[in-house]
């Protein structure tokens, strides 16, 4: 199983696992970011996604449910009973539609990888209470989610909520929900899945959003693109040194010879009146209301473009905070772009049904990326289109990018945006 440490996601498979005495190994080699984005990877996993499963005869499954069920021994899967196995299924769905997307955003701003929005944590906290009240419910009569033994419902739920116990549900928290708790530290102290996930300590304080932490946790997230930029240059052979023919020296040597510099791609292209630098200024520093408006009064149509940009597999993106590292990780691979470029990008929806959109502003009317090769890793993952800047629909359209407002063409709301300036 290929996957990354302390995965909630791989803890079910596992735990399937010691019940039903498979033997899973996970892949002691795996990086997250790097194994699973190689063509092998891939080639296997086209989502890309870990856990990911590979038997020893070839067999590949990805999404831990799906694998936990593989792994799994009848009792889990709930016999040969077929109500028994509808109502884990329905367990399993409840998990990831109703508990997952609530406690991520609670929880991973307190963690530092998500970065925090009161609005939206303070929805979560009712989700979770609404979750856990329907949970509370169901088990005052029962003693696991399914039938008189523990099922994968119960693995999984448990799985779920482990972040939220451990993290954010402190003793008045918890309090209302005695049927929900007995049935947690029930499970979590079987000994199939304490081997697993080690003694579980239930939060005795809420944690709180850390503002230092989340900056701390951005800057090495920046530091580990730039690590592996660097290992990338170092593991690149070195050409071999080329023999030269003697020659006489001259007469005096030029003192600090420089490097010659990279050629500009944009160079060679009209100035134009358009002050990109002057916009970005003006953008960070008013609210919308006056640098809207000054973008239009300012923007060059005859020497500058406006394109938009489409993510192409939004049905792959799954949380929130991975779609804006996404974002982020492109910007940050576009370093040399930022002198002519300016963009928008908007996430729009929630966890598990968002989309990825934007607009771009560059000198020319050319597609920028292909002007050098260096600025085209992430460009291919999105459909690109040159809009008309003097059309009606583009001005309401590059209005709403600008001003973060909106839905994207399903209906999906505006959820968070990153400025690339």
């Amino acid at each position: 199983m290929f996957t990354y440490p302390d995965n909630f996601r791989a803890s079910k498979v596992l735990i399937a696992a010691e019940y039903s005495g498979a033997k899973v190994k996970t892949c002691p080699n795996f990086v997250f970011g790097e194994t699973n984005t190689t063509k092998e990877f891939l080639a296997k996993f086209p989502s890309g996604k870990v856990p990911a499963f590979e038997s020893d005869d070839g067999l590949c499954l990805f999404e831990s449910n799906a694998i936990a069920y593989f792994v799994a021994n009848e009792q889990l899967r709930g016999g040969k009973d077929p109500l028994a196995q509808s109502q884990i299924l329905q367990w399993l769905n409840y998990a990831d539609s109703d508990i997952l997307p609530a406690a991520c955003t609670w929880v991973f701003p307190c963690l530092g990888i998500m970065q925090f929005n009161k609005n939206a944590t303070e929805r979560a906290k009712e989700d979770v209470k609404k979750a856990m009240t329907a949970l509370n419910e169901h088990l005052l009569n029962h003693t696991y989610l399914v039938g008189e033994r523990v099922t994968l419902a119960d693995i999984v739920v448990a799985c779920t909520m482990l972040s939220l116990y451990q993290n954010v549900l402190d003793a008045e928290f918890r309090k209302p929900f005695g049927n929900v708790n007995r049935w947690f530290t029930t499970i979590v102290n079987q000994p199939q899945v304490k081997k697993v996930i080690g003694a579980v300590a239930m939060a005795e304080k809420m944690a709180q959003f850390d503002a230092k932490k989340f900056a701390e946790t951005q800057k090495a997230s920046a530091g580990g693109e730039s690590a592996k930029k660097e290992k990338k240059k170092a593991d690149k052979p070195k050409p071999e040194p080329k023999k030269k023919e003697a020659t006489p020296a001259p007469a005096e040597e030029e003192p600090g010879l420089a490097m010659p510099k990279e050629k500009d791609p944009f160079a060679a292209l009209p100035k134009g009146n358009f002050d990109m630098d002057d916009f970005k200024r003006f953008y960070s520093n008013n609210d919308e209301v006056k640098s809207v408006p000054y973008f239009w009064e300012k923007f060059d149509k005859d020497n500058y473009s406006i394109w938009r940009c489409d993510y192409k597999y939004n049905d792959e993106l799954t949380m929130v905070f991975m779609s804006c590292n996404l974002m982020g990780g492109m910007f940050q691979r576009l370093e040399k772009l930022r002198k002519n470029a300016f963009a928008s990008l908007a996430l729009f929806g929630e966890n598990n049904n968002s989309s990825i959109s934007g607009i771009w502003v560059w000198k020319g009317h050319d597609l920028a990326f292909e002007m050098s090769p260096d600025w085209q890793i992430d460009y291919n993952s999105y459909e690109w289109k040159k809009l008309d800047a003097t059309a009606p629909e583009t001005k309401e359209m590059v209005d709403h990018y600008l001003c973060w407002t909106g839905t994207d063409d399903k209906g999906r709301a505006f959820n968070q945006g990153k400025i690339f300036k």
